[in-house]
């Protein structure tokens, strides 16, 4: 915020388009053309707009242009690599939200529900956004989250099979050759090897059950020394007191001291939740221990949810339980991206418009996640008597 005579304002619309500004800098030299340099920006624009659906004719109209034609060759068929963006996305995100002591990376996925057969990687399948098997494309997501915000810095469309071995299908949706099939685990386990490679700030890998689930899943992670919390069914087995049994039997033996509240939930000091944690086989070579964790509604105890976790040995139970919680991030990132910016609004077909579209969508997401954090930012410096400070992207 702004200091106007001891008031304290929200930042101008000059200020952030002066941002949004740099933040298209950033990208610019991505785009070879300056046709497709300029309309990427308007497209952005156009994101961030009041626009209630942001498609077709709607979003052309709202960036000042005659028809949809010149969005749709940015998708389509314009030049340029929209992994690279994804690249400077993520470099944009770590140096705005990076922090060493609370970064986490979050695996999770979501649905784009659609109608027809023609748009890349659509099938019926089961999507949680519809709670039920459709017509959908599914997308797997990378997010980060740290105390300063969070946001989704990867991206991969899921393509079933009936996809994969098609190649009429593909040749239509210009699917690339070298794509082959891959399963949802493995499209999750590239995003997290990316972000490993470029150095993310993260301590902990977070997923929800149907990751977790996964032995094969969490013993990647543990093969490289990345600590995760992750949910798991009840029906896993573990191996507790020499006995391995399925996780809802090792529960059932808990004696009601066991649970405890661990720590404030993040809704103004109410706490909803208790938490048990049990220790199980630790890794000593790598200074590293492994625990299962349930959670419990102090409303009804019948309401439990249940974490396996790989850390260092000195993680103390309300880290643990803290990071276990931070997984939701991630859903607000998804309501977020799709209600402000038009994630799940796109009509395109494509391989690479869909990826193009959505890498665009997080940008603008990103963006948002950035002005709000330099507004709190600002708004802090103004009640400690500072000057404000600049957005910065």
């Amino acid at each position: 915020m702004v200091a106007q005579n001891g008031v304290f304002e929200p930042p101008t619309v000059g200020r952030w388009a002066v941002a949004l500004g740099e933040l298209h800098e950033r990208i610019g030299h991505r785009f070879a053309r300056s046709e497709a340099r300029e309309r990427v920006k308007r497209y952005l624009l156009g994101l961030l707009g009041q626009v209630e659906r942001k498609n077709g004719w709607r979003l052309a109209e709202a960036i000042g242009e005659r028809d949809p034609q010149g969005a749709q060759r940015l998708l389509n068929s314009a030049k340029w690599d929209a992994d690279e963006v994804r690249d400077d996305l993520k470099e944009y995100v770590v140096e705005h939200l990076g922090d060493e002591e609370t970064g986490i990376l979050i695996v999770d996925e979501t649905g784009f529900l659609k109608k027809g057969e023609k748009s890349v990687g659509v099938a019926r399948q089961y999507t949680g956004t519809a709670g039920d098997t459709v017509n959908c494309q599914v997308g797997v997501f990378l997010a980060y989250a740290s105390k300063k915000g969070a946001a989704l810095v990867d991206r991969a469309l899921y393509l079933p099979k009936a996809w994969t071995d098609d190649s009429e299908r593909r040749a239509e949706a210009g699917v690339p050759e070298g794509i082959v099939f891959r399963n949802k685990i493995e499209l999750a386990e590239r995003m997290l090897e990316r972000a490993f490679e470029a150095g993310v700030p993260a301590k902990w890998v977070v997923a929800d059950s149907f990751y977790g689930r996964l032995h094969a899943f969490r013993e990647w992670l543990e093969e490289r020394g990345r600590p995760y919390a992750v949910m798991v069914p009840k029906t896993n087995a573990v191996p507790l007191g020499g006995r391995k049994k399925k996780i809802e039997q090792h529960v059932e033996r808990l004696p009601e001291d066991a649970y405890s509240e661990v720590c404030p939930a993040r809704d103004g000091g109410r706490r909803p939740w208790e938490w048990a944690c049990l220790d199980l086989a630790a890794d000593p070579e790598k200074g590293m221990r492994r625990w299962l964790l349930v959670r419990r509604s102090t409303d009804d105890p019948e309401d439990r949810g249940f974490y396996q976790a790989y850390g260092p040995e000195e993680t103390t139970l309300e880290e643990l339980v803290g990071v276990c919680q931070d997984r939701w991030a991630i859903e607000q990132c998804f309501a977020e991206a799709k209600g402000e910016v038009g994630l799940d609004h796109y009509e395109v077909r494509r391989w690479d418009a869909w990826h193009r579209h959505v890498t665009l969508c997080l940008l603008a997401h990103a963006f948002l996640v950035v002005v709000r954090l330099a507004a709190r930012e600002e708004e802090d410096a103004g009640r400690g008597g500072k000057r404000g400070i600049s957005i910065q992207v």
